[in-house]
């Protein structure tokens, strides 16, 4: 009998901890935490998840500057924007929200954030500590992820895990996170030559491949737990994971929704990454 890992539940039990972190900040220091999200252009997804980042901010007592530019906003004018707040004490963290617009550099703008300001993980820096296994802000979406393990006591020690998908912000550091975890870790992608094989031995699954109901229930072992990173439309325009959720999930241990699951949680832990930063900038 499987069990759901409920992302919602989950992130509101973390943000219970990260508000009173946030609220004996501003006694000890006598002001908010600051959270910067830059947002180029009018993507809706991209507004959507601003909107959300705003409202967390608010529920857990973090400060949140927003700064919206035009699409055909140029590279220095976005670049300026991010070294002013880079330089402004307030600000604790700066997000930029991706994708940019097809002509910005994310890579060149990215790299102006200072990394005790990358609260999204994504920096040079961060990353190679993350693959040294040495203390760091590691990327939200990977760290949502080891927290909903945590939060069910699945064991990854010794353990056979399953990455599937290698982007720079899911793949590579969810697998270094189970690494560093003690588990044995595969990372699959389009190159893979028999996915459906690397798949069926994974006691964890974690698919973030960005391909609708893409991981079958034939794909998946009996018992193993499969945490959903994906986010998509069916053929009907219905939210849904890359994980085919109704046919594979009588065959999990542990599984999460899509939407309700990875989700909720990624969010959570950006407000905890900044909670993080700023409690890291006033000991330097």
């Amino acid at each position: 009998m499987y069990e759901i890992i409920d992302g919602k539940q989950l992130a509101s039990t973390l943000r219970l901890k990260i508000a009173a972190d946030a609220n004996r900040f501003k006694e000890e220091y006598g002001r908010q935490i600051g959270l910067a999200v830059v947002l180029v252009g009018e993507d809706p997804a991209s507004q959507i998840y601003v909107r959300n980042k705003i409202r967390a901010c608010e529920e857990v007592g973090i400060n949140s500057f927003s700064y919206y530019l035009p699409k055909d906003s140029t590279q220095n004018a976005l670049e300026e924007l991010i070294k002013e707040l880079a330089a402004d004490d307030a600000v604790d963290g700066i997000l930029v929200q991706l994708p940019l617009p097809g002509h910005l550099d994310a890579d060149g703008a990215l790299k102006l954030i200072p990394v005790e300001k990358d609260v999204d993980g994504f920096s040079e820096n961060n990353i190679g500590r993350l693959a040294m296994n040495r203390d760091c802000l590691v990327a939200c979406t990977p760290n949502a992820v080891m927290k909903m393990l945590e939060s069910k006591n699945v064991q990854t020690r010794g353990k056979k895990a399953v990455v599937v998908g290698r982007s720079n912000i899911v793949g590579r550091p969810m697998a270094l996170l189970l690494l560093n975890a003690d588990a044995t870790v595969t990372v699959c992608h389009s190159k893979t030559a028999d996915l459906k094989k690397e798949c069926l031995e994974a006691d964890i699954l974690v698919a973030a491949i960005g391909k609708a109901k893409f991981i079958t229930a034939d794909m998946v072992k009996q018992g193993a737990t499969v945490i959903d990173v994906g986010m998509d439309r069916d053929e009907n325009g219905k939210l849904c994971g890359d994980v085919d959720f109704e046919n594979v999930k009588e065959k999990c241990s542990y599984i999460t929704p899509v939407p309700g699951g990875v989700g909720p949680t990624t969010i959570t832990m950006l407000m905890y990454n900044t909670c993080v930063a700023a409690y890291r900038r006033k000991n330097l």
